[in-house]
Formats: C-alpha cells, sequence, structure tokens
C-alpha cells in the first residue's frame, strides 16, 4: 500500500493535485520559466498590502514627467482558477509592462491568496481588501508616494483575465454596494472571464468548501447576483474567444447586463479563432496585438 505522501486524494489537472497527507502539489509552474521582457521606460516595485495576511503587490509604472503628472491606474487581478498564477511571474508581468508602455498608465496587480492552502472566497476578500488600501491613497496620505502624488484616482480602472477577471468583476459590483471613499472605477475589462456554470464544477466546490451550491453563489455566477445593477463602473468591455469553453458564459453576461437595468455601457468583443488567454502566451500574434490596442482605448477614451 502506498504511503500517505505519495497516495493521491485529489486531483485536478492541470491545475494540482492534493496528496492524503494534505500536500499540494502545483502542475502549472515550468522547470525553465520564460524570461522577463523589459520595455524602455516601464520600472516595476513590489510593495505590501497586508503584513497580517501576507498580501502584496507588483506596481508597474512609466517614467514620471514631472512632480505634478496624474496617470490612470488599472488594478489587475491575474487568471489561473483561483490556485495558480502570480503577479510577480513572466506571463503577468510581460503583458502588464507592455500595457504599461502602451497606455501610458501605473498598473498594480494583487498578489492574494491562493486555493487550496488558502480556500474561497479568501482570494475575493483579499482582492477587495487590496482595492481599499489602494483607495486609501486618493487623499494623498496613503503608504505609497507613487499613489499619493501621481495616480488619478477619476480614471480608475478594473482588469482581469479568467479567473481573475472574476474576481474584478466581484469587486466591481462590492465597490458600486459599499463605497470605496469617494472612488469610483471608470471601467472593467474582463479577458476571457471565468464564471459558473449550470453544471457542476468540481474542482470550484473543492476549492470552496464552504459554499454549498456554487452555481448559485453570486461571486462565481454574476447573473444570479442581485446587487448586479448596482455594479460601480460605468463602462465594461468583454473580450471572449471562438474556442474557448468559457465563450458563452462571457457572452451570457454581457447579455445579463443589458436585461437588468445597469445603466452604464457594454462592449463584447470576440477573438475569432483563438482559445482561452491567448493574448498572454502567444503576446506577439496580431490578434494578441488588436487585444492590446482595443484595450489601450477604452482606457483612453474620453
Amino acid at each position: 500500500m502506498a504511503s500517505s505522501n505519495t497516495e493521491i486524494a485529489h486531483e485536478f489537472p492541470p491545475f494540482f493535485r492534493v496528496f492524503k497527507d494534505g500536500r499540494v502539489e502545483r502542475l502549472m509552474i515550468p522547470h525553465d520559466p520564460p524570461p522577463l521582457h523589459p520595455k524602455p521606460g516601464v520600472e516595476y516595485k513590489d510593495v505590501v498590502i497586508s503584513s497580517e495576511t501576507g498580501v502584496s503587490a507588483r506596481v508597474f509604472f512609466p517614467k514620471i514627467d514631472g512632480p505634478d503628472q496624474k496617470l490612470p491606474l488599472l488594478i489587475h487581478y491575474h487568471g489561473g482558477g483561483f490556485c495558480a498564477g502570480s503577479p510577480f511571474d513572466s506571463v503577468t508581468h510581460n503583458y502588464l509592462t507592455s500595457l504599461v508602455a502602451a497606455a501610458n498608465l501605473i498598473a498594480v496587480s494583487v498578489d492574494y491568496r491562493l486555493a487550496p492552502e488558502h480556500p474561497l472566497p479568501i482570494a475575493y476578500d483579499d482582492s477587495w481588501a487590496a482595492l481599499q488600501w489602494i483607495s486609501s491613497h486618493a487623499n494623498g496620505s496613503g503608504p505609497e508616494p507613487l499613489f499619493n502624488n501621481h495616480v488619478d484616482f477619476g480614471r480608475v480602472f478594473l482588469v482581469g483575465e479568467s479567473a481573475g477577471a472574476n474576481i474584478a468583476q466581484h469587486v466591481a459590483v462590492r465597490a458600486g454596494v459599499t463605497g470605496l471613499g469617494g472612488v469610483k472605477p471608470v471601467g472593467l475589462i474582463l479577458a476571457h472571464p471565468f464564471f459558473v456554470g449550470k453544471e457542476p464544477d468540481k474542482m470550484i466546490e473543492f476549492l470552496y468548501p464552504s459554499c454549498s451550491r456554487v452555481n448559485d453563489d453570486p461571486k462565481l455566477n454574476p447573473n444570479v447576483d442581485p446587487n448586479l445593477s448596482k455594479m460601480g463602473c460605468e463602462r465594461v468591455l468583454v473580450f471572449v474567444a471562438e474556442k474557448d469553453w468559457l465563450k458563452s458564459r462571457g457572452v451570457g453576461y454581457c447579455e445579463t447586463l443589458g436585461k437588468i437595468g445597469w445603466t452604464g455601457a457594454v462592449e463584447l468583443m470576440e477573438n475569432e479563432g483563438e482559445d482561452h488567454c491567448f493574448h498572454l502566451f502567444n503576446s506577439d500574434s496580431e490578434k494578441a496585438e488588436m487585444l492590446m490596442k482595443r484595450t489601450v482605448s477604452f482606457i483612453n477614451q474620453e
């Protein structure tokens, strides 16, 4: 009989497996991670959001042109099925470096804690706490001087891909319901969002053990959220990919926004012939560049 440290209790490829002794092995960590691709004029720094929880973030910023320059702020939540990914990995780092260079903005990517070691809804709570911490700089007296001095808090955008898009959507609704001390996000950008459907999702059920019915949880399924019409932003841009099995859920989300009385503007863009989050892994492709240009245009439109 296999010992408990080698016998598998749960396995959810391509994300992780759990052994009977409780050890978690992640399956998506490359042996030779791709290199970071620096962009001229773009720098980054890491900040601690909560010393109590260990939540941190990576901040990306362009060259600042004088002490009074104010730039838009993009708040990013990474994908990875709530159990993988990081602001510090090369995929997120390279994408946000390129976006900062293209849009001339400040971006912050939140390192929320990952399940299953930190079960859902911890990722949502960490992400909301990060948004509150960022908003604490709006009066110019927060702990991070870059935010105090150079962020235009009238131009704040929430963005995420896959599970990160789910989180971004949730915190946008939460901001509309509870407020952020005068800071109201202008826009929400969701790339190939992960929302649960009607069918069972065994991995999400495992990651969210305190939830009896994940399909009916408004964080995972915004179509059943009674507060969706109160979402705290003015514009939403949703990207879906033709070959992505999640495409119908992104389309359905846009349709729901049009039915419930939300007063903002919603735009849907389909990436034809592409699969889930292709723009992160094939960033030099023509269609990835089109997605980037549309994102920049959405951010910079008046």
